[in-house]
């Protein structure tokens, strides 16, 4: 997080702070066109799971994106799709900076980005 101080007139300081807290802001304003549901990008970085099954994630993490602009809001679209898809207990992560160390079944765990945000999608349980 950077602080940038401003002086006012007068002398006094004021702290402009930027990068506040990303999970509470929206993705994205309204609903993108059409066009821009392919050009989301997605950039695979670990994955223990069939290459079907990721396309689907990826596909669902589209329209969760498009769909919804809270990232609590599209984390719950996907574990849902995939509650219902695939069976219970999918757990799923949305966001820009968090860490994690996660135990999954066999074949069950994407990681990726779709544009800047990262997403986290496994089953355990």
């Amino acid at each position: 997080m950077s602080d940038e101080i401003k002086r006012a007139p007068g002398g006094a300081a004021q702290a402009a702070l930027r990068g506040s807290s990303e999970d509470r802001k929206p993705v994205g304003l309204g609903s993108p066109p059409p066009t821009a549901v392919a050009a989301r990008k997605i950039q695979l970085k670990s994955a223990d799971m069939k290459e079907d099954m990721r396309q689907e994630a990826f596909e669902i993490a589209r329209v969760a994106f498009d769909t919804h602009n809270m990232e609590k809001d599209i984390a719950e679209y996907i574990k849902k799709e995939f509650d219902k898809n695939h069976g219970p207990t999918w757990h799923c992560i949305v966001g820009r900076n968090f860490g994690s160390y996660v135990t999954h079944e066999t074949n069950y765990f994407v990681y990726f980005y779709i544009d800047s945000k990262a997403v986290l999608l496994f089953k355990s349980g």
